[in-house]
């Protein structure tokens, strides 16, 4: 994303700047009501409406009954919206956890709420990843999971690392299931009834001699259902959080 170009002094573009609230660009031409709140709006109920591919600036304009050159007087980019856009979607963190939480738990809550603003908002799990935190919720984010393990030995770039680790796990694990569902939605069946047909489609090719541990997995009926949607997430989550606790105790020693 270019830098602002005529001196701000932050490093950021005009946009950026006026969702931090340090400025609105001014609009030009016939349509005064014109402002980059306004264009991130239209755009983000688009995406939520049709998904992200839906959104361009000729779109967004024409829902604003805007010229396409106008849009960007205010953003300047078709990437640069996107970053907005996820911005507005994510909002703000959690509140704290009450004092006394500890880290693991704290981090925990900062990863379960994070899954849930994804599941409001899947199409913003197909927003790139261009860099890291600059908009205003997004660094909330940020110094809410750093916050998180104040209580810790870890250094900041300990903090850091796990919580790139902990946010890349939530937006992976997150998208791979909406995936996962919307093409089962798409079949007309009850995941049930999809994950049957998987079973049984894949003991048929899954040759025992050749595959004897997905064989053993087969028999032990762990794929003829969907189980709980949760069960992944929990399970994933707790074992990066072990690894972390492994971390903190080896500083600590």
């Amino acid at each position: 994303m270019e830098p602002v170009a005529d001196g701000g002094g932050t490093g950021l573009t005009p946009g950026l700047e006026a969702a931090w609230g340090l400025r609105e660009r001014p609009a030009k031409g016939p349509r005064p009501g014109l402002s980059v709140h306004r264009i991130v709006d239209v755009a983000v109920a688009l995406a939520a409406s049709e998904g992200l591919a839906a959104v361009s600036m000729g779109r967004v304009a024409k829902k604003l009954g805007a010229s396409t050159m106008s849009l960007y007087r205010h953003v300047g980019s078709k990437d640069e919206l996107y970053v907005l856009m996820l911005d507005a979607a994510i909002g703000a963190p959690p509140d704290p956890p009450p004092p006394g939480t500890g880290w693991r738990d704290a981090l925990a809550r900062w990863a379960w709420a994070q899954r849930e603003m994804f599941q409001r908002n899947l199409w913003a799990l197909h927003v790139p990843v261009s860099g890291p935190p600059v908009t205003p919720h997004s660094v909330a984010w940020w110094e809410a999971g750093m916050a998180a393990m104040a209580d810790t030995p870890l250094d900041e770039g300990a903090k850091v690392s796990v919580v790139l680790l902990l946010g890349g796990f939530v937006r992976n694990e997150t998208r791979v299931m909406a995936d996962i569902a919307a093409a089962a939605a798409a079949t007309g069946d009850t995941p049930e009834q999809v994950m049957g047909r998987y079973g049984r489609t894949l003991r048929l090719l899954a040759d025992p001699g050749r595959y004897p541990a997905v064989a053993r997995a087969l028999e032990s009926g762990i794929m003829d259902g969907p189980g709980d949607p949760d069960d992944e997430f929990r399970f994933g989550l707790a074992r990066l959080l072990d690894g972390v606790q492994v971390l903190v105790e080896r500083q600590r020693g």
